[in-house]
């Protein structure tokens, strides 16, 4: 239809409109009050609608806010209730008191153990993070001779499960565990041997792994105590069994030892180093130079600047120091400032088999690296007498977490020296390891370290721990 035949049939239709009009104004007036009345009461109706909507709307909103509110305050109830788990130290200790009597030593130790198990590093940036990693690291897995035996079973088979089981949940849980297994792991085939010249089960590999350990450091004193078949058995059944695992500090071949391990872990990459000062005067086996990282500057040095270009945070593991001495010497003094200088960021030592202080380190660029000069032993069953003996039963767990902000700046945000007792007891499956927060009076007098030095107790624990590891 033409715009000109649409404007013929609204002029007809108005004439037409005039007509009835003339004759019945007075019904279109009432069918103009009838139109304007539904106009008014259709335009009420739809405004009513729109208002229940957006109350419905806003009530809906302000039930997801409450939802929210509910969900926020629940999660930072959690994350308080958590506090009190990681730091049950004080608590645990608490607990003791009522146990053994001993209450004035365990309140003074619950107060220096904040400084023990809360510590952070104060110039951290205050950036958002953008990934997190937990780290946890023990000491010497030292398998004296009532160590080894304590795996053979009555049925006949071996299992070392025990030695890890009062401190599984913390190594699992965490994003990296790393443990230093003193000795070579060359199987019963080359016979089970302790002090001086050790060789352990491959079972204990199997437990290390089943406790949640993600790597195993191997370059330590004893790495050569079985020569080179010692270090072929071994690196062979880490491949073999469990190619997930970072074996390090011991080679097969040169490729190998050039190998800088880095770990991604949640969106971090992470190169661990491990290095010893030396095999106990045992050579190199001859076709086989490059079967134990020492402790050399140059070499260091050189895997420093790659792990500095394809890692973002860099941790360094070396067998260092003097046994039996609650106190880092010069020589570790001066490579864990040689370590900050080349970038390290984190360094955690073993050998002296006992625990060392927690310090940082400051290199002349501004890197600041902490260090855990020894973590001590994690098990073992000296057979020697006498005063200190005591000492090398109390071991640390370093508990290290690191975040990464918007920058891509990874640091460490908070770490912890929790203190570790052997429970040194024999026969079969019976030795094992307690975190001291979980330790008891009852438990020292139980422990058989008591025969080799009187003075060992579950006080003498909390004094020594708190001694060395507070500031």
């Amino acid at each position: 239809m033409t715009k000109k035949n649409k404007n013929e049939i609204n002029q007809n239709q108005t004439r037409s409109g005039a007509l009835l009009g003339s004759q019945s104004g007075s019904d279109k007036i009432n069918k103009k009050k009838q139109t304007w009345m539904i106009a008014v009461i259709g335009i009420i109706m739809i405004f009513m609608g729109f208002s229940a909507f957006y109350a419905i709307r806003q009530l809906n909103d302000s039930s997801d806010k409450n939802r929210q509110n509910v969900q926020v305050n629940a999660d930072v109830e959690g994350a308080a209730n958590h506090e009190g788990i990681e730091n049950n130290s004080t608590s645990d200790i608490d607990s003791h008191e009522a146990d053994t009597n001993d209450s004035e030593a365990d309140k003074d130790y619950a107060d220096e153990n904040q400084l023990i198990e809360n510590k952070s590093d104060e110039n951290q940036n205050n950036n958002k993070e953008t990934g997190s990693v937990r780290i946890v690291m023990v000491g010497d897995v030292l398998l004296h001779t009532p160590v080894s035996d304590s795996g053979l079973m009555e049925d006949g088979t071996y299992n070392y499960d025990h030695l890890f089981a009062h401190v599984k949940d913390d190594i699992s849980s965490a994003d990296l565990a790393i443990v230093n297994q003193e000795v070579i792991l060359g199987g019963r085939e080359l016979g089970l041997s302790g002090y001086p010249t050790f060789n352990g089960a491959y079972e204990v590999g199997d437990a290390l792994v089943a406790a949640g350990f993600d790597v195993v450091l191997h370059a330590t004193n004893h790495a050569l105590d079985k020569g080179k078949t010692g270090i072929v058995n071994c690196l062979n059944f880490w491949r073999m069994n469990y190619p997930e695992i970072g074996v390090l500090g011991i080679n097969d071949s040169e490729e190998m030892q050039s190998e800088i391990y880095i770990k991604d872990v949640n969106g971090i990459k992470i190169a661990i180093l491990n290095y010893t000062y030396g095999t106990n005067g045992i050579s190199m086996p001859e076709d086989m130079p490059f079967a134990v990282n020492l402790i050399d500057r140059e070499k260091i040095a050189r895997d420093m600047e790659i792990a500095r270009e394809q890692a973002d945070f860099i941790i360094v593991c070396p067998h260092w120091g003097i046994e039996y001495t609650h106190n880092e010497n010069n020589e570790q003094r001066e490579l864990a400032q040689f370590f900050a200088e080349q970038g390290a960021d984190l360094i955690m030592g073993a050998h002296p088999h006992v625990i060392q202080p927690v310090r940082w380190v400051e290199a002349s660029n501004g890197n600041r690296a902490l260090v855990y000069y020894s973590l001590g032993n994690f098990i073992n069953a000296t057979s020697e007498y006498g005063s200190g003996v005591a000492d090398r039963m109390i071991g640390a767990m370093a508990d290290v977490t690191v975040e990464m902000d918007e920058s891509g700046n990874v640091l460490i945000a908070d770490y912890k020296a929790v203190p570790l007792v052997t429970q040194m007891l024999t026969g079969s499956g019976r030795i094992t390891t307690y975190k001291l927060s979980d330790y008891s009076q009852e438990l020292a007098e139980q422990n058989e370290v008591r025969e080799r030095d009187a003075a060992f107790s579950y006080d003498y624990c909390v004094r020594v721990s708190k001694e060395v590891l507070s500031d």
